[in-house]
């Protein structure tokens, strides 16, 4: 019931009248809740058109659709398809920061949004989304999960169901922050498994691995490789942004 007042023609506009909606980033004033104004909008790189199929990056010269770029094609993919909702750079950088460390929840519902829009393309009948998962001694420090949290909303725009837990880190892993590829693929390698109690729920089954961010691939690598040890049938990616090279 107090959703459905939430939700109602007159309720929001009184909130509105008292709390105007404001810019996810710059906290100017906009039309609607969580959207970004004119130039916040011009200075978050959304990425649109035609992107390489393994990890949705805007495409690079004379190459056509599903085509894969030289880090897909040179690094482990143990995933069918990737996509991404923006650039990690400027303000989409700001925005996935301030999601990520800045407790701002209130990005979860428009980044999953824009997730969910960049997913329908590779999203398969039988989907399961599974977000990233965090090592206790994280979450602890965290508070919550960021890629939980935008897998739920982007799930809930997808309308397909979602498993949270399914992923567990075994260990804790050290910051990537700053280690080269290599590293980041050694630091991550055997440290991410199935839960043994949900396994259940993706044996033959298309999974689509949720996270806030994709630099080198390490971590969507090892979440990959547990489901499809797991027996899940397929794997795609959906990033909220994406380190792009030479970005």
């Amino acid at each position: 019931m107090s959703r459905l007042i939430a939700h109602a023609p007159g309720f929001q506009t009184l909130l509105h009248a008292v709390f105007p909606p404001e810019c996810l980033s710059c906290r100017a004033r906009v039309a609607s809740d969580d959207g970004l104004c004119g130039p916040c909008w011009r200075d978050t790189a959304f990425i649109s058109g035609s992107v390489y199929d393994g990890c949705g990056v805007p495409l690079r010269g004379e190459v056509q659709d599903g085509d894969r770029c030289d880090d897909c094609l040179s690094i482990a993919r143990p995933w069918s398809q990737g996509r991404a909702a923006l650039l990690y750079k400027e303000r989409g950088r700001a925005l996935v920061l301030a999601l990520k460390h800045g407790d701002r929840h209130d990005i979860v519902r428009p980044a999953g949004a824009w997730m969910a829009n960049v997913a329908r393309g590779i999203l398969r009948n039988d989907a399961l989304v599974v977000p990233v998962p965090l090592h206790w001694t994280r979450m602890v420090k965290r508070r919550y999960n960021q890629s939980a949290l935008i897998g739920h909303a982007m799930a809930r725009e997808l309308d397909v169901p979602i498993c949270a837990d399914l992923l567990k880190r075994d260990r804790a892993t050290a910051s990537l922050d700053g280690k080269s590829r290599e590293d980041r693929f050694s630091e991550l390698f055997g440290a991410i498994s199935v839960n043994d109690k949900r396994a259940a729920q993706i044996f033959g089954r298309s999974v689509l691995l949720v996270d806030d961010v994709m630099t080198s691939g390490a971590t969507l690598a090892a979440c990959a490789g547990a489901c499809l040890a797991a027996q899940a049938r397929d794997v795609c990616v959906v990033t909220l942004a994406h380190v792009a090279k030479d970005d």
